[in-house]
């Protein structure tokens, strides 16, 4: 199933709601005060729980896709992990080794937006770019996971842009300040579960950037597959639920380009993911906001 967060277009408080984006194009609405990083804890508590239908009831009727406004579906996970150069031939055009283990850092809470939102570029930043992803949700505690056992700690999956200020990035010797920018984590449409995407390491995931295609690649070709990720994560960090791990961007970004590719105002991307949806979003430059 895929879950979604969301906002009725009718309602004036503008109040997020949680439900269930359904194959025929509804979204069908739980309980309000209900978010999904708290329902993914519940079920971490149930186990075997399979539909929310089990324990509550369907809060109200089902709404057309065009009367909500899709936000994050989850605003506000405990950790929220990336991994870089995890795509051989990314690592390649980046001009970088390889790696031996994953390259990790981290963005926070303040950098997710959902989709159709702005993400907002600094004045300071010239060189912003644009990275899709695919984005595994944790559904239980993780501590010290064997490799063969890791998939059950799989709650789900998303898209992430991991949108990046390279002039920041590669520049001042760390990553974090360049990367946990302000929005500059678009996530979204939906967390689709595991029965939706029975294999993640066969899908083709690409964007575009203002209707021409950038990326294209499959997951397959993931230097460190998810398995491996949670276990090496766990060893030394508890995983908790609703916490992610953005898995990293195949080739084709804007800083791997000849000339360089950077994101302006006005751009618009579309990041899409086989089994989840399609990502989009507008950049605006922060100097030139409007009001």
């Amino acid at each position: 199933m895929r879950w979604v967060q969301f906002v009725n277009r009718s309602d004036r408080e503008n109040r997020l709601r949680l439900g269930i984006w359904t194959e025929d194009g509804m979204v069908r609405p739980l309980q309000e005060g209900l978010d999904l990083k708290s329902w993914i804890a519940r079920c971490a508590q149930t186990p075997g729980l399979a539909r929310p239908e089990e324990i509550m009831p369907w809060a109200g009727e089902a709404l057309p896709l065009e009367e909500v406004r899709l936000k994050a579906p989850l605003h506000n996970p405990d950790k929220l992990i990336f991994v870089g150069l995890n795509y051989r031939d990314h690592a390649e055009e980046s001009k970088m080794a390889v790696p031996q283990v994953p390259v990790l850092f981290a963005k926070y809470a303040n950098s997710i937006v959902g989709p159709d939102e702005d993400v907002i570029i600094p004045a300071e930043v010239r060189q912003c770019d644009y990275e899709v992803e695919l984005a595994v949700v944790i559904g239980r505690t993780a501590r010290n996971v064997p490799i063969e056992d890791a998939m059950d700690y799989v709650f789900g999956y998303t898209i992430i842009n991991d949108v990046s200020a390279r002039d920041i990035q590669l520049n001042e010797g760390q990553w974090t300040r360049g990367k946990a920018i302000d929005t500059f984590a678009p996530m979204g449409p939906c967390v689709a579960t595991c029965d939706i995407i029975p294999d993640p390491h066969r899908l083709q995931l690409s964007l575009m950037l203002n209707g021409q295609t950038m990326q294209d690649s499959n997951t397959k070709e993931l230097i460190f597959d998810i398995p491996y990720l949670v276990s090496f994560l766990s060893r030394t960090i508890t995983l908790s639920p609703g916490d992610i791990i953005s898995t990293g961007t195949p080739p084709g970004v804007g800083m791997g380009r000849k000339p360089p590719v950077w994101l302006k105002h006005g751009d618009e991307t579309a990041a899409f993911v086989q089994g989840i949806g399609t990502l989009a979003n507008r950049y605006v430059e922060e100097d030139k906001q409007s009001g």
